[in-house]
């Protein structure tokens, strides 16, 4: 059998920034095999950079992309209020589809989280970038603590969210809430996002708070910068910044820089959540039993 045909075959529905982005990284890929990138503006320019990269292309939407399948894996990177319409047109089809956008729709992976769970998953919701940085950090310092209070502000450069991210922006905050909420065990969450047009284009930057009576400032330290080198196993670019411990209070200040592939450093936003969706894909494709 040709080392072609051994690969597992996935199609990305969507041709914005994360799109784009995520097909790059799919052709890099030993075990994943890009058989085709849907949009659907014939004239849009992710679409024209995904054929000048050489993939193959069709402004068709789903509908096309149902008609080129089946797929194994297809990765919706197009926008939350199109999603629904994605999953009940693919889910009888049994592929496995990844979800890139912030719905509240499917099994909620992160992949140092609760990664191991995917396996057993047709439905993957991804929460967003900001929630691939945070989840990780927030997850880990409440194992060690029972926090009141969680914010989350997430600031990514103007240059690197794309139409649909503006768009989505308030179901990007309602489903990192949400996310945080279930993976911590806290109800009161605040998440805030801003988009800044500074230049130089700044990194990505999420700044974490966590209020907890019983925080214990040298487990809660410890279990930061373990949750960050679990990370950076597939976004490299992640790095803590700072850590500030006070009586029930810490800070914690990451930074997400992209490395590789086409997309410039400060798009660290869609190098992390790229970076996660291609690590699920993979594991999916070295599984013995696929």
């Amino acid at each position: 059998m040709a080392a072609d045909e051994r690969r597992t075959s996935v199609a990305v529905l969507g041709a914005g920034l994360i799109g784009v982005d995520l097909s790059d990284k799919i052709q890099r890929s030993t075990r994943l095999d890009l058989r085709l990138v849907a949009g659907r503006n014939r004239e849009s320019l992710g679409l024209a950079r995904a054929a000048d990269m050489g993939c193959a292309t069709t402004s068709g939407g789903i509908a096309a992309l149902l008609d080129a399948g089946p797929f194994d894996v297809v990765f919706d990177a197009s926008n939350a209020d199109v999603h629904a319409d994605h999953w009940a047109t693919l889910r009888e089809t049994g592929t496995r589809l990844i979800d890139l956008t912030p719905t509240q729709l499917g099994t909620v992976i992160v992949p140092t989280v609760n990664g191991s769970m995917a396996a057993t998953c047709q439905h993957i919701n991804l929460v967003s970038c900001g929630g691939q940085a945070a989840i990780p950090v927030l997850h880990a310092v409440a194992r060690h603590c029972t926090p009141a209070y969680i914010e989350v502000v997430s600031t990514g450069a103007s240059a690197s969210a794309g139409r649909a991210t503006r768009l989505n922006l308030d179901q990007y905050i309602a489903t990192t809430q949400a996310a945080i909420r279930s993976f911590t065990g806290t109800h009161e969450v605040k998440v805030m996002v801003n988009l800044s047009p500074a230049r130089p284009a700044p990194p990505f930057r999420v700044v974490m708070t966590v209020l907890a009576p019983d925080l214990r400032p040298g487990p809660a330290s410890a279990a930061v910068a373990s949750a960050a080198e679990e990370v950076r196993a597939h976004a490299p670019g992640f790095t803590v910044n700072s850590v500030a411990v006070q009586e029930g209070r810490i800070s914690v200040a990451v930074e997400v820089t992209a490395t590789g592939g086409r997309i410039p450093r400060y798009a660290g936003n869609l190098d992390i959540i790229n970076g996660a969706a291609l690590l699920l894909a993979e594991q999916h494709a070295a599984t013995p039993s696929r």
